[in-house]
């Protein structure tokens, strides 16, 4: 567990780096510009890390260990379909709200700690996912490639899930059966993240 954790810090480091080092990435190469783009906002940051706190809570609600990685796979899966569509120029409505409403809504359903169906927290965060998406392939920039730039946020996305699959594992294995609940209150602190983008 602390050679994950330290190999998802390591990474995450590096594409906070990549992503300082890149701004405004038109001269850029496309990977890199994927990388940054999801590591440059918090509304991204923060639902992709709740994905991750969602997963390991169905893990512990239901024994499923393959919610773990089926959960955040539907969610990087459908934020590429929406970032395809982005890329293309077809439009989706209310792609900015639906960014920051799916961190206040993923954090909502985390402080809820309810049992969710595997197949239908699959959906739930893929239909959130093809807002991510969009908004990643909108902005990519002119002149990168568009596979190498889907690769790069793809990564960047999986390893911000790794990120929240490795916190919620710490902090089951640390506080044992106070890990519900940690993970309910830790819901509630990204739902309260998400009403500060609002308002901010």
């Amino acid at each position: 567990m602390k050679h994950m954790l330290s190999g998802v810090a390591a990474l995450t480091a590096l594409m906070t780096s990549q992503a300082l080092a890149h701004t405004g990435l038109e001269g850029g190469s496309g990977f890199a510009a994927g990388i940054g783009h999801p590591v440059g906002g918090l509304d991204h940051v923060l639902a992709m890390v709740a994905v991750g706190v969602l997963a390991v809570q169905m893990s512990m609600q239901t024994g499923r260990q393959s919610a773990l990685w089926l959960v955040p796979v539907s969610f990087v899966v459908f934020m590429a379909v929406g970032g395809v569509l982005g890329m293309i120029g077809v439009t989706m409505p209310m792609v900015e709200q639906g960014i920051v409403g799916s961190v206040i809504i993923l954090g909502a359903v985390i402080a809820w700690g309810r049992v969710m169906p595997q197949a239908a927290a699959m959906i739930f965060v893929g239909v959130l996912a093809m807002f991510h998406g969009h908004a990643h392939g909108t902005e990519m920039p002119l002149n990168a490639s568009g596979v190498e730039y889907a690769m790069g946020f793809m990564l960047a996305t999986a390893s911000l899930h790794a990120l929240g699959v490795g916190l919620g594992l710490s902090v089951q294995k640390v506080l044992s059966r106070s890990a519900p609940l940690a993970a309910r209150i830790g819901g509630g602190v990204i739902a309260l993240g998400g009403l500060g983008l609002v308002v901010a």
